[in-house]
């Protein structure tokens, strides 16, 4: 069964694009495309989408005020965000909440299908740029953060690599366990962090400044 996609995005010439890059995607089918979030409740009402590709910069309201809206319609329904925006604070004020992927705009058009692609798998996708900054979060911890929660050393590393955009096979591959076994590790980091997705993992680790070092 494909995909239902939802694409926010004021751009005109560059929505279009995105239209026609996706609407031929095997797997996925585009439900609709949109200049602004203005009246996105009923949006998702009338559409029921999986998937949302979600500008930040649009007329009226920022995609961003909009996360929270489509998360409590659908906590299942991924967000990627894909804008021009490199600053911490979009980038961290995405995340925290909700979003599931953030992809720069001036990344290839590819990117962003892989992106899609990722984000159903688990995975927390990010363009390298913004994967860096996330990173650079924990290096500026001078001392360990008192919200260790007891993770292992192996869900360290797991925890690491989700927040650095990984999907689930990709992470088995690198760490040479199995596809099940890193499931298994994720589900109980998600115990642990008292969180239900890999999204809110992220959010946590960031709020929390949870060292992963």
């Amino acid at each position: 069964m494909n995909s239902r996609l939802l694409i926010f995005e004021d751009n005109d010439s560059l929505r279009a694009s995105m239209v026609s890059l996706l609407q031929n995607e095997e797997g996925y089918f585009l439900v609709g495309d949109f200049s602004n979030v203005l009246d996105v409740k009923n949006i998702l009402e009338k559409l029921n989408p999986d998937i949302v590709i979600l500008d930040i910069d649009m007329p009226g309201k920022d995609g961003i005020w909009a996360i929270p809206i489509i998360k409590e319609f659908n906590p299942l329904i991924h967000i990627v965000m894909y804008t021009q925006f490199e600053d911490d604070e979009k980038l961290f004020k995405s995340l925290c909440a909700g979003a599931d992927g953030y992809v720069l705009k001036k990344t290839s058009p590819f990117k962003l299908v892989k992106a899609i692609k990722e984000v159903e798998k688990g995975g927390a996708p990010m363009s390298p740029s913004i994967a860096k900054k996330v990173l650079s979060s924990f290096k500026q911890i001078e001392r360990k953060s008192t919200f260790s929660y007891d993770l292992t050393e192996r869900e360290i590393q797991v925890l690491n690599l989700l927040v650095k955009g990984y999907s689930i096979k990709y992470m088995a591959s690198e760490l040479g366990i199995a596809y099940e076994t890193c499931r298994s590790h994720l589900k109980n980091i998600y115990t642990k962090l008292h969180v239900n997705c890999g999204k809110e993992a992220i959010a946590k680790v960031l709020s929390e400044k949870i060292e992963l070092e």
